[in-house]
Protein backbone atom coordinates (compact mmCIF):
# COMPACT_ATOMS: atom_id res chain seq x y z
CA UNK A 1 0.00 0.00 0.00
CA UNK A 2 1.30 3.32 -1.16
CA UNK A 3 -1.59 5.51 -1.23
CA UNK A 4 0.25 8.77 0.17
CA UNK A 5 -0.90 11.90 1.58
CA UNK A 6 -4.83 12.51 1.16
CA UNK A 7 -5.81 15.81 0.43
CA UNK A 8 -9.14 15.34 0.97
CA UNK A 9 -8.79 13.51 4.59
CA UNK A 10 -10.22 16.60 6.86
CA UNK A 11 -13.70 17.74 5.73
CA UNK A 12 -11.84 21.34 4.24
CA UNK A 13 -9.44 19.71 1.02
CA UNK A 14 -5.87 20.35 2.18
CA UNK A 15 -3.46 19.68 -0.90
CA UNK A 16 0.05 18.74 0.02
CA UNK A 17 2.12 22.13 0.76
CA UNK A 18 4.19 22.37 -2.61
CA UNK A 19 7.68 23.76 -2.49
CA UNK A 20 9.91 25.29 -5.25
CA UNK A 21 12.88 23.45 -6.54
CA UNK A 22 13.53 19.79 -8.45
CA UNK A 23 11.85 17.79 -6.21
CA UNK A 24 10.20 14.72 -6.26
CA UNK A 25 6.70 13.00 -4.51
CA UNK A 26 7.46 9.47 -2.65
CA UNK A 27 4.30 8.42 -1.48
CA UNK A 28 3.82 5.85 1.43
CA UNK A 29 1.18 4.99 3.62
CA UNK A 30 -0.85 7.56 4.77
CA UNK A 31 2.11 9.79 3.80
CA UNK A 32 4.09 11.41 1.31
CA UNK A 33 7.50 13.07 1.64
CA UNK A 34 8.70 15.36 -1.25
CA UNK A 35 12.14 15.63 -1.57
CA UNK A 36 14.26 18.33 -2.63
CA UNK A 37 17.03 16.33 -5.07
CA UNK A 38 19.55 19.09 -5.08
CA UNK A 39 19.79 19.27 -1.30
CA UNK A 40 18.89 15.22 -1.27
CA UNK A 41 16.62 15.89 1.81
CA UNK A 42 12.71 16.68 2.36
CA UNK A 43 11.54 20.49 1.19
CA UNK A 44 7.72 18.62 2.76
CA UNK A 45 6.55 15.55 4.45
CA UNK A 46 2.25 15.42 4.69
CA UNK A 47 0.74 13.00 7.30
CA UNK A 48 -2.24 12.11 7.49
CA UNK A 49 -3.82 11.38 11.34
CA UNK A 50 -7.02 9.16 12.28
CA UNK A 51 -7.10 9.07 16.08
CA UNK A 52 -9.69 7.08 16.00
CA UNK A 53 -7.34 3.95 14.68
CA UNK A 54 -4.39 4.42 15.69
CA UNK A 55 -2.65 1.02 16.92
CA UNK A 56 0.01 1.19 19.41
CA UNK A 57 2.44 -0.98 16.52
CA UNK A 58 5.85 -2.77 18.50
CA UNK A 59 8.51 -0.93 16.96
CA UNK A 60 10.06 -2.85 13.58
CA UNK A 61 11.96 -1.22 10.83
CA UNK A 62 15.50 -0.56 9.88
CA UNK A 63 16.84 2.63 8.08
CA UNK A 64 17.27 2.18 4.30
CA UNK A 65 17.14 4.14 1.35
CA UNK A 66 13.99 4.31 -1.16
CA UNK A 67 14.79 1.99 -4.20
CA UNK A 68 12.49 3.89 -6.16
CA UNK A 69 15.14 6.81 -6.30
CA UNK A 70 18.86 6.65 -6.95
CA UNK A 71 20.86 6.86 -3.94
CA UNK A 72 22.49 9.80 -4.98
CA UNK A 73 20.09 11.56 -4.71
CA UNK A 74 18.92 10.40 -0.90
CA UNK A 75 21.34 11.31 2.40
CA UNK A 76 22.11 8.30 3.71
CA UNK A 77 23.81 6.54 5.99
CA UNK A 78 27.07 8.08 5.11
CA UNK A 79 25.70 11.11 6.47
CA UNK A 80 25.02 9.97 9.97
CA UNK A 81 27.56 7.50 10.61
CA UNK A 82 30.26 8.37 13.17
CA UNK A 83 29.43 11.85 14.14
CA UNK A 84 27.15 13.07 17.10
CA UNK A 85 24.07 13.60 14.13
CA UNK A 86 20.54 11.73 14.67
CA UNK A 87 18.49 10.15 11.85
CA UNK A 88 15.18 12.76 12.84
CA UNK A 89 12.45 11.29 11.89
CA UNK A 90 10.21 13.63 9.50
CA UNK A 91 6.93 11.78 9.79
CA UNK A 92 7.38 10.44 13.08
CA UNK A 93 7.27 6.32 13.34
CA UNK A 94 3.93 6.36 15.01
CA UNK A 95 2.26 8.93 12.81
CA UNK A 96 0.87 6.68 10.32
CA UNK A 97 0.03 4.16 12.18
CA UNK A 98 -3.76 3.26 11.75
CA UNK A 99 -5.82 1.22 10.11
CA UNK A 100 -6.03 -2.13 9.83
CA UNK A 101 -3.03 -4.22 12.07
CA UNK A 102 -1.22 -4.52 8.38
CA UNK A 103 -1.21 -1.18 6.77
CA UNK A 104 -0.08 0.29 9.93
CA UNK A 105 2.75 -1.77 10.57
CA UNK A 106 3.57 -1.05 6.96
CA UNK A 107 3.15 2.73 7.40
CA UNK A 108 5.38 2.26 10.37
CA UNK A 109 8.06 0.72 8.95
CA UNK A 110 8.07 2.96 6.11
CA UNK A 111 8.99 6.29 8.13
CA UNK A 112 12.40 4.91 8.34
CA UNK A 113 13.55 5.45 4.79
CA UNK A 114 16.07 8.13 4.46
CA UNK A 115 13.88 10.69 2.25
CA UNK A 116 11.79 11.07 5.65
CA UNK A 117 14.69 11.53 7.68
CA UNK A 118 17.10 15.12 8.52
CA UNK A 119 20.06 15.72 10.56
CA UNK A 120 19.29 16.64 13.58
CA UNK A 121 22.20 17.12 16.26
CA UNK A 122 21.74 14.86 18.99
CA UNK A 123 22.43 16.03 22.93
CA UNK A 124 18.82 16.79 24.44
CA UNK A 125 17.27 19.35 26.38
CA UNK A 126 14.19 20.62 27.26
CA UNK A 127 13.57 22.10 23.68
CA UNK A 128 14.01 19.68 21.84
CA UNK A 129 12.06 17.28 24.60
CA UNK A 130 9.67 20.09 23.91
CA UNK A 131 9.30 19.09 19.89
CA UNK A 132 8.98 15.78 19.86
CA UNK A 133 6.55 16.46 22.76
CA UNK A 134 4.59 18.31 20.76
CA UNK A 135 4.29 15.60 18.10
CA UNK A 136 2.91 13.46 21.46
CA UNK A 137 0.39 16.49 22.22
CA UNK A 138 -0.85 16.24 18.63
CA UNK A 139 -1.24 12.28 18.78
CA UNK A 140 -2.94 12.78 22.22
CA UNK A 141 -5.66 15.36 20.98
CA UNK A 142 -6.10 13.25 17.67
CA UNK A 143 -6.83 10.40 19.81
CA UNK A 144 -8.44 11.40 22.79
CA UNK A 145 -10.90 13.49 20.40
CA UNK A 146 -11.01 10.44 18.05
CA UNK A 147 -10.03 13.42 15.36
CA UNK A 148 -8.23 13.77 12.08
CA UNK A 149 -5.27 15.30 12.14
CA UNK A 150 -2.80 16.09 9.06
CA UNK A 151 0.94 17.14 9.84
CA UNK A 152 3.08 18.94 7.49
CA UNK A 153 7.05 18.60 8.76
CA UNK A 154 10.20 19.54 6.85
CA UNK A 155 13.54 21.42 7.36
CA UNK A 156 14.19 24.64 6.41
CA UNK A 157 16.61 24.28 3.28
CA UNK A 158 18.62 27.97 3.40
CA UNK A 159 20.77 28.13 0.91
CA UNK A 160 23.24 29.23 3.86
CA UNK A 161 22.93 25.89 6.06
CA UNK A 162 26.25 24.64 6.54
CA UNK A 163 27.83 21.77 4.29
CA UNK A 164 28.87 18.65 5.69
CA UNK A 165 29.72 15.46 3.83
CA UNK A 166 27.87 16.48 0.57
CA UNK A 167 25.39 17.80 2.17
CA UNK A 168 24.08 20.84 3.66
CA UNK A 169 22.93 20.39 7.26
CA UNK A 170 19.41 22.34 8.18
CA UNK A 171 19.65 24.37 10.87
CA UNK A 172 16.22 24.91 11.38
CA UNK A 173 12.69 22.90 11.09
CA UNK A 174 9.39 23.63 10.28
CA UNK A 175 6.10 21.98 11.11
CA UNK A 176 2.36 22.77 10.26
CA UNK A 177 -0.76 21.39 11.78
CA UNK A 178 -4.44 21.17 10.44
CA UNK A 179 -7.51 20.16 11.69
CA UNK A 180 -10.73 20.82 11.51
CA UNK A 181 -13.19 22.20 13.87
CA UNK A 182 -16.74 23.12 14.38
CA UNK A 183 -15.11 27.11 13.09
CA UNK A 184 -14.08 25.49 9.86
CA UNK A 185 -10.55 24.31 8.83
CA UNK A 186 -7.75 25.83 11.32
CA UNK A 187 -3.89 25.43 11.40
CA UNK A 188 -1.11 26.62 13.57
CA UNK A 189 2.93 26.67 12.71
CA UNK A 190 5.84 25.89 14.84
CA UNK A 191 9.81 26.26 14.21
CA UNK A 192 12.47 24.51 15.91
CA UNK A 193 15.96 26.19 15.98
CA UNK A 194 19.06 24.28 16.44
CA UNK A 195 21.41 26.92 15.13
CA UNK A 196 23.28 27.25 18.18
CA UNK A 197 24.25 23.46 18.61
CA UNK A 198 25.88 22.87 14.51
CA UNK A 199 28.92 23.65 14.03
CA UNK A 200 30.45 21.74 10.88
CA UNK A 201 34.12 24.05 10.61
CA UNK A 202 35.84 21.35 12.86
CA UNK A 203 34.02 18.68 11.77
CA UNK A 204 32.10 18.72 14.54
CA UNK A 205 27.92 18.63 14.68
CA UNK A 206 26.85 18.84 17.97
CA UNK A 207 28.73 22.10 20.21
CA UNK A 208 27.01 21.81 23.94
CA UNK A 209 28.23 24.58 25.36
CA UNK A 210 26.96 27.19 22.63
CA UNK A 211 23.36 26.78 23.28
CA UNK A 212 20.71 24.56 22.84
CA UNK A 213 17.09 23.88 20.51
CA UNK A 214 14.82 26.78 20.87
CA UNK A 215 11.27 25.71 19.92
CA UNK A 216 8.69 28.60 18.81
CA UNK A 217 4.87 28.83 17.79
CA UNK A 218 5.23 31.05 14.70
CA UNK A 219 2.23 32.05 12.08
CA UNK A 220 1.80 29.76 8.95
CA UNK A 221 2.69 32.55 7.06
CA UNK A 222 6.18 32.88 8.76
CA UNK A 223 6.88 28.76 8.12
CA UNK A 224 6.13 29.69 4.24
CA UNK A 225 8.06 32.81 3.96
CA UNK A 226 11.31 31.06 5.82
CA UNK A 227 10.67 27.94 4.21
CA UNK A 228 9.69 29.06 0.30
CA UNK A 229 6.71 26.49 0.96
CA UNK A 230 3.25 27.23 0.00
CA UNK A 231 0.83 25.92 2.42
CA UNK A 232 -2.36 26.82 0.31
CA UNK A 233 -5.62 27.03 2.56
CA UNK A 234 -3.33 26.89 5.69
CA UNK A 235 -2.37 30.67 5.96
CA UNK A 236 -5.95 32.01 6.15
CA UNK A 237 -6.62 29.47 8.57
CA UNK A 238 -4.41 30.23 11.17
CA UNK A 239 -5.81 30.60 14.70
CA UNK A 240 -2.74 32.53 15.80
CA UNK A 241 -3.36 35.30 13.39
CA UNK A 242 -3.13 38.45 14.55
CA UNK A 243 -1.95 37.54 17.81
CA UNK A 244 1.46 36.67 16.54
CA UNK A 245 1.32 38.87 13.96
CA UNK A 246 1.40 41.58 16.82
CA UNK A 247 3.52 39.89 19.29
CA UNK A 248 5.91 38.36 16.98
CA UNK A 249 7.36 34.16 17.64
CA UNK A 250 5.84 32.70 20.98
CA UNK A 251 8.78 30.98 22.86
CA UNK A 252 8.14 27.36 24.15
CA UNK A 253 8.97 26.19 26.97
CA UNK A 254 6.08 23.72 27.69
CA UNK A 255 3.31 21.97 25.98
CA UNK A 256 1.10 24.30 27.61
CA UNK A 257 2.53 27.05 26.36
CA UNK A 258 0.93 26.29 23.21
CA UNK A 259 -2.28 27.94 22.15
CA UNK A 260 -4.88 27.07 20.06
CA UNK A 261 -7.38 29.68 20.10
Amino acid sequence: MTSGYDATFLPTDVPLPVADGDTVTLDYPHFSVVLDRDRRLAAVTGVNIDGAQLRDVPRTGDWSLDVRLPAAQQAGNEIYSGNDLDRGHLVRRRDPGWGDADTAREATEATFRYPNAAPQASGFNQSKELWLGLEDHVLEYAETTEQRISVFTAPVLASDDPPYRGIQVPLQFWKVVAWQSPRGLQATGFLLDQSELVDVRTGLVEAPPLGGFKTFQVTVAEVSGLSGVDFGPLAGADVMVPRLVAEGWRRLETVGDIELI
